[in-house]
């Protein structure tokens, strides 16, 4: 019988047919860049754990690349029954199933406490799953648990400096809970390896499950021999819980069949626009909205960084920290200026950022931005950190005007998908700007990434300049694409745009 891991198990949960795959054809696997990131913030987050728990640097670490699986399950099942240390990655095997703990904390009696870390901000259903799937494997081995725990990170803590991370987890117990699962694992972990021992492929169709709760990377492989719907519904904006189950049961996934009486006013729109190919475009209240915001006007947009792992102090978990921005100002003569600011030091950049935007940003005209609880936000947060931007920000707050709700009300084309981000409606409505010619960074995800990347100490300096210069060109053209916006549905006569 074929050793099935926890992950497999979990997999399983998920879908027979992905633990299948994963068993008999892992080449076939295709993770996106997001499961990527998500991978790398779990080892970040588990490394910090390890410290947490080991403040003293006493405990042990099962290397299973390093040791070998026999290895890895013979020092772990040594340390388990003689050591009092806390020990990381223990290996558990039994019934032909695999798991490792991330922390295995001793306590009284030759008993241990298992704590499983996850970078989440609070426990999921499929943790639970996870951990009770851990839970009954190590009991099956022969070691005493008496306690069962999630530790996640909690997003409210504060990091003081220094290095000293205690606090950035908190603990859910989930002991009786796992203990109780016994019966139920045992299904799973019997059905699991029924479907891992068959020749052929399960026949699952693709569903809900291919994305929770993550997407599948076996999803491409599923829809080979699917022919997309020309027209995929998926284009309709907003549709609810109820409209999905309806064009479900209509066994409907294109938008000619959709039934109208269905639809909203505004997803009408964009399904009669989308078939008949023509564009919705209401230049007079476009420009009606724009009328009297007066001049200079600024062009503005932020960059952010999140750090599950904060490394600046006085900041939080998966906080918002910018790092950049970019502003075009237009002024009475419709010249157009560029200021930008970035810093790639890794040192806190929040102050120098505040400082830099609010002199960028003069004392008068409107500042444009492209969905502005973003921005309003960011500021918002800079004054709860330092307090003496208050004067200065909240009235940059109050002139912050909003494109992206002119663009959903008054203009659509069938290229949009039914989408309004700002990377949609640019190549319809100011087609001599675009996001594909940008090298490397094109979207706010890759920013952060790059960011991150650029920061870490062991990245070169000329891989540093290299996405130095990939932000800038990203960042100045999402402002460059506001001013371009802002001239189409303005309907002003000003020079033709460049990114350059």
């Amino acid at each position: 019988m074929r050793a099935l891991s926890k992950s497999k198990i979990i997999a399983f949960r998920q879908c027979p047919k992905r633990l299948w795959l994963e068993v008999h054809h892992p080449e076939l696997r295709e993770d996106s860049a997001a499961a990527e990131a998500r991978f790398q913030v779990g080892y970040e987050v588990g490394a910090i754990a390890r410290k947490i728990y080991d403040p003293d640097s006493t405990g042990a670490l099962i290397d299973v690349k390093a040791e070998g699986f026999p290895e890895a399950f013979k020092r772990s099942a040594e340390l388990l029954s003689a050591s009092r240390q806390p020990v990381f990655e223990a290996g558990f095997k039994s019934g032909g199933t695999i798991a490792f703990a991330d922390v295995m904390m001793p306590v009284e009696a030759g008993a241990w406490k298992m704590v499983e870390v996850k970078s989440s901000t609070g426990v999921r259903d499929y943790h639970r799953d996870d951990v009770a799937v851990q839970t009954f494997i190590a009991k099956a081995m022969g070691v005493k648990i008496s306690s069962v725990a999630v530790a996640h990170v909690d997003s409210s803590w504060v990091y003081p400096g220094g290095g000293d991370y205690r606090g950035l987890l908190i603990e859910s117990d989930l002991t009786e809970e796992s203990f109780g699962r016994a019966d139920e694992v045992s299904e799973w972990i019997q059905g699991a390896h029924k479907v891992a021992a068959q020749q052929e492929e399960p026949k699952v169709e693709t569903g809900d499950q291919c994305g929770k709760p993550f997407e599948c990377g076996f999803c491409n492989y599923c829809n080979k021999d699917k022919t997309p719907p020309e027209f995929p519904v998926d284009w309709i904006p907003r549709l609810s819980v109820r409209q999905r189950r309806e064009l479900v049961a209509l066994e409907v996934d294109d938008l000619r069949h959709v039934p109208e009486a269905l639809l909203s006013d505004k997803q009408r729109l964009v399904h009669s626009n989308t078939l008949a190919n023509t564009t919705y475009f209401d230049a007079g209240a476009a420009a009606a909205a724009l009328e009297k915001t007066g001049s200079p006007a600024y062009f503005l947009d932020f960059e952010t960084a999140t750090m599950p792992v904060p490394i600046w102090p006085g900041t939080r978990p998966y906080e918002q920290l910018p790092f950049q921005f970019s502003l075009h100002k237009l002024g009475k003569d419709f010249k157009l200026q560029h200021e930008e600011f970035l810093d790639l030091t890794g040192d806190d950049s929040v102050r120098g950022f505040g400082e830099a935007v609010v002199k960028a940003c003069g004392n008068s005209g409107p500042i444009f931005v492209y969905n502005a609880a973003f921005e309003k936000r960011i500021l918002r947060n800079l004054v709860l950190r330092y307090p003496e931007f208050s004067c200065s920000v909240e009235p940059i707050i109050g002139r912050i005007v909003d494109l992206h709700p002119i663009a959903a009300r008054c203009f659509y084309h069938p290229s949009q998908c039914g989408s309004w981000s700002i990377k949609s409606v640019l190549p319809a409505a100011v087609p001599e700007l675009s996001y594909e010619s940008l090298p490397g960074v094109k979207d706010g995800g890759m920013a952060m990434e790059a960011f991150r990347e650029a920061i870490h100490p062991e990245t070169s300096p000329s891989r540093k300049e290299e996405i130095r210069k990939e932000l800038l060109a990203y960042c100045r053209l999402d402002t460059l694409a506001m001013v371009g916006l802002w001239k189409f549905f303005r309907g002003s006569p000003l020079p033709e745009l460049s990114a350059q």
